[in-house]
């Protein structure tokens, strides 16, 4: 299963590396657009959450990888107004590159 990494650029300039367990990042966000916090943050829980049932059917057992970047993600979006942006920096690999 392919894994990836999205780089995000928060409202303050912070920048996080944000693991998937499977590509399915791209059906829910692309790379160079900027979302609301509430926004970004519900597509990429939404995703994590797809990746980690994928784990779950092909392995058995949940994602604790998925769950610990939703973590990350979720504790990040607590510091933020909700309307504010984040931009998504990359997504590694891009589409049709793996």
């Amino acid at each position: 299963m392919p894994e990836m990494t999205v780089t995000v650029r928060w409202p303050d300039g912070h920048q996080d590396d944000c693991y998937s367990p499977s590509l399915v990042m791209h059906d829910h966000l692309d790379e160079g657009t900027s979302y609301t916090v509430a926004d970004f943050t519900e597509r990429a829980v939404r995703a994590l959450a797809e990746a980690s049932a994928r784990v779950q059917a092909r392995f058995g057992f949940a994602c604790s990888s998925a769950a610990s970047t939703t973590a990350q993600i979720t504790d990040r979006a607590r510091r933020y107004r909700p309307d504010d942006h984040v931009h998504v920096v990359a997504m590694h690999p891009a589409l049709g590159e793996s």
